[in-house]
């Protein structure tokens, strides 16, 4: 039922706001519907879920006088999503002319603001690849750290660093500005093995700095090449930290014998597969999305990332994960727990990140939507409430309203809002 103008609202009273630090008091959260369609009680404390209980059922808690409450009536309560697959130096560079701009001030004001919608969205944590190397150097990786710094206690935002070459004469610039990626502080070693004119090397040299730093590694590619991609899932298999391919569109064109054998390889690698249903971010002839059903098939991990958000690959991007699993139902057959796992517990994963259920124990990262069952979430989800760190840190309310109409007294449907539309 679309939003209603009288649905009371979901924010705790006494929150801290935009201060970045988390709320020490417990928080109740009401009257929420769960996937397997009980309505619930959950009481959380110290950043994880303490219990879960039927609706009116729970209580602030031992040695607790009282608890900020959350009415979450009408809402569905889900392990927040996150984003794996964000571009922390491009985004939102789109609306202004002109060649994109690299300077520090501009970088970190627009990477805070991108992670700050994503966040509205549900997005508790974003992967953000940064280019380093070049005409920016390491000044955009240093502008989405600070983003970072910025961002704590409302949204983790982790950087990959990605050179453009580091192979032959030229590669060596690229080598050394790996290097000091991570000693600022980038998490994960990234890049596009693509770009450089030997693309077996690019990797085996990301691998090797990887295995050094003990860092996970995520590669963009596009994965047209079958002998390419079989070999990086062949060097891929002994790194220990994890490794990520994506968006693998290419996939998608290959004959199907061949795609399935590669998502056997990738998937005996243990390598996960981030695909971008919402589009690419890359050259218009590059975009599609990986073979999704296949991949899963096959045993691959397979998450789904937002890409280009409203850059020059994607001007129109919206950086919303449940339009991510809106478009793997609808447009390339999952159902809707398996596509919202693309970008909630399998995109949680490929981040290194724990797992979140709506029980006692987990981490507090929630993401509460409008409706009553997942399907209608993923179509029509106007309104958000979302919990990091056990703190409501966002909140998204829309209200649709209609003018009166004979058609809806006859038939009984409900009216939204308070007033009359002129």
């Amino acid at each position: 039922m679309p939003d209603s103008q009288s649905q009371p609202s979901p924010w705790p009273p006494h929150s801290s706001g935009s201060s970045g630090q988390p709320d020490a008091a417990p928080l109740l959260l009401c009257g929420a519907r769960l996937t397997d369609g009980r309505t619930v009680d959950v009481r959380v404390g110290g950043g994880r879920i303490e219990a879960v209980g039927t609706a009116g059922s729970l209580t602030p808690g031992p040695a607790r006088t009282s608890a900020a409450r959350v009415d979450l009536g009408g809402y569905l309560l889900l392990p927040a999503p996150a984003e794996p697959h964000a571009h922390g130096d491009t985004t939102l560079s789109a609306e202004h002319p002109g060649p994109v701009s690299y300077a520090p001030e501009d970088v970190q004001r627009r990477a805070t603001e991108a992670a700050l919608l994503q966040l509205g969205h549900g997005a508790t944590a974003v992967r953000a690849h940064v280019r380093v190397g070049d005409v920016q150097g390491l000044g955009a990786l240093g502008a989405v750290l600070q983003a970072r710094r910025s961002l704590r206690g409302l949204a983790e935002l982790t950087t990959v660093a990605m050179p453009r070459l580091l192979t032959g004469v030229a590669g060596a610039d690229g080598l050394a500005m790996l290097r000091d990626a991570l000693k600022m502080g980038a998490s994960v070693v990234g890049g596009c093995p693509d770009l450089d004119p030997d693309p077996t090397g690019y990797v085996e040299a990301v691998l090797e700095v990887a295995s050094e730093h003990g860092c996970p590694v995520d590669l963009h590619t596009d994965a047209a090449d079958p002998a390419r991609l079989s070999r990086l899932a062949a060097m891929a298999g002994g790194l220990r930290s994890g490794v990520t391919v994506g968006p693998c569109a290419g996939l998608a064109r290959l004959p199907g014998e061949a795609a399935a054998r590669l998502a056997e390889q990738l998937a005996a690698a243990g390598v996960a597969v981030v695909c971008l249903p919402q589009g690419g971010c890359g050259a218009a002839d590059r975009r599609g999305t990986a073979p999704v059903r296949l991949l899963r098939a096959a045993g691959v991990r397979v998450a789904a990332g937002s890409g280009a958000l409203r850059d020059v690959a994607n001007p129109v991007g919206r950086g919303d994960p449940l339009e991510a699993a809106y478009l793997l139902a609808s447009a390339h057959g999952l159902r809707p727990e398996d596509a919202y796992d693309a970008v909630s517990g399998s995109a949680r994963a490929v981040l290194g990140l724990p797992e979140v259920r709506v029980e006692a124990g987990f981490p507090a990262e929630l993401l509460a939507v409008r409706g009553d069952r997942l399907s209608g979430a993923l179509s029509l989800a106007y309104s958000r409430v979302v919990v990091h760190r056990g703190r409501v840190v966002a909140r998204t309310s829309a209200v649709r309203e209609y003018c009166n109409s004979a058609a809806a007294a006859e038939l009984g449907l409900p009216r939204q809002g308070r007033g009359e539309l002129s």
